[in-house]
């Protein structure tokens, strides 16, 4: 790129900004309206100063008529105090009886008035011997003739030079005041749109390495201010989903590290001792981890689908009781004693699907964790269906219940003795997630010193019948 394709594009980028066109705008608007003032000015004081010269000239007219009426009328006419004017007046034959020196001895330089009128006035650029412009009026009077006619001329030299002085004043003076606007409108922009240009090249600066970056705020309450606010929230809500995605990712990774480690080391144990193998008993395991890794993958991809709103939902009748019964019946092949003594009839609304999917999570997560049973109790109360999910094992530590139902989390276990946490898979988040949008409320629950510990959710709200979980 040359030096001249550089400036090109230099200047295109200059006026294009938002600082030029606020300029460039209100300069031509200010240029507009003085420029019409001083066009009106000149034309008012050129309208003034002709008829202040009207005024004159009729002044010398009546003073004349009235010499003409009394019939002493001088042959050289006087007395107006301006030697550029002039003044006739002519007989009824056409000849001058009386004039002003400066047109002594010349014939009239104006007709009479028109057929009908006493008097009239115009402008005139050609009277003999001056090229001026001239004003004239023409009178004609009664006397001792009773058809006498008067001319008085004069200049208007001193309405011309006083107009072109302004004129010139307005043309030097127009384009400094706009410079000095125009500049003036420039730097003020620069420093109101500064905050601007700071918010913008920040925001340029930030990347996905750095979301704890902030906008600078002006201490202002304007609308820049407004806009900073609302761009530092943009940043957190951000840094927020930045934050919740890494721990989604970290957590799904183990998630689905563990099972496949699994696999692969009884798969290994196999290989090495093929003799002694019990293949068998392998493919079940196998079987169950595969089974286990399809869940967490269709949880997984059912999160993606709600978090994107593209999540699909039938809502309808569903008998949450055959749901509880089909879940508990799926927990038998565990190896953990299953206890349904306590479920009774419930019917809910909502996605039957997904509330499967959220019973089963919640079952699998209390089978993984009990010592020898897990229990089901399901309860109707007026508008409201309960649902409790308990098992035998250490529980979940109190200070952790309000992270279970969040993005993934896996607490550490608690050493022998101590209540150990259950850990959180994608489930739990999915569970919390459909919990959110059928309004349904959910809480773990650990009791110290006792042996059964659980994962339960709360009432789901609902109608009087059906019981409802939106």
């Amino acid at each position: 790129m040359t030096a001249d394709d550089r400036l090109l594009r230099r200047a295109r980028r200059l006026l294009s900004t938002v600082r030029f066109r606020v300029t460039a705008l209100a300069t031509l608007t200010v240029v507009g309206v003085l420029a019409a003032a001083g066009f009106g000015l000149v034309v008012a004081q050129e309208r003034l100063l002709r008829e202040n010269l009207d005024e004159a000239i009729a002044q010398g007219a009546d003073s004349i008529q009235a010499a003409v009426v009394s019939g002493r009328v001088p042959a050289t006419l006087g007395g107006f105090g301006d030697d550029d004017t002039r003044a006739q007046v002519v007989t009824a034959a056409g000849d001058v009886a009386a004039a002003t020196p400066n047109v002594g001895g010349q014939p009239p330089f104006s007709a009479p008035p028109p057929s009908g009128q006493t008097e009239a006035l115009h402008t005139v650029d050609d009277l003999p011997g001056d090229d001026s412009a001239y004003r004239v009026l023409t009178r004609r009077v009664g006397g001792s003739d009773s058809s006498s006619v008067i001319h008085v001329a004069g200049t208007m030299d001193d309405i011309e030079e006083s107009t072109g002085v302004l004129v010139l004043s307005l043309t030097i003076a127009l384009p400094l005041v706009a410079a000095l606007l125009g500049a003036l409108v420039w730097w003020l922009v620069g420093r109101t749109l500064q905050p601007v240009e700071a918010i913008r090249a920040e925001v340029a600066a930030i990347s996905g390495a750095a979301l704890d970056r902030r906008v600078p705020q002006p201490g202002s309450d304007d609308e820049i201010a407004r806009l900073a606010q609302t761009m530092n929230a943009m940043l957190d809500r951000l840094q927020i989903a930045a934050r919740q995605q890494q721990q989604f990712v970290a957590d799904a990774s183990h998630e689905l590290r563990s099972p496949l480690t699994r696999i692969r080391s009884e798969l290994e144990v196999d290989l090495a001792h093929l003799d002694g193998a019990d293949l068998a008993a392998t493919h079940r395991s196998v079987l169950d981890e595969a089974l286990g890794l399809q869940r967490l993958v269709e949880d997984l991809l059912h999160l993606a689908r709600s978090d994107a709103g593209a999540a699909d939902t039938r809502q309808g009748a569903v008998d949450l009781d055959d749901i509880v019964l089909a879940q508990a019946g799926d927990l038998r092949s565990a190896r953990v004693a299953v206890d349904t003594t306590r479920v009774t009839a419930a019917q809910v609304r909502g996605d039957a699907g997904q509330l499967a999917r959220a019973v089963g999570n919640i079952a699998g997560n209390a089978a993984r964790h009990a010592t020898s049973g897990v229990s089901f109790a399901l309860t109707e109360h007026e508008t409201t269906a309960v649902l409790a999910v308990s098992d035998d094992g250490p529980g979940i530590p109190p200070h952790q219940h309000d992270r279970v139902f969040r993005a993934l989390h896996a607490p550490r276990r608690l050493p022998p003795g101590s209540h150990r946490g259950h850990r959180a898979g994608p489930g739990h988040r999915t569970r919390g997630h459909r919990a959110t949008r059928w309004h349904a409320h959910h809480r773990p629950r650990s009791r110290p010193g006792s042996p059964s510990g659980g994962d339960a959710p709360a009432p789901c709200r609902s109608a009087p019948t059906p019981a409802t979980a939106e």
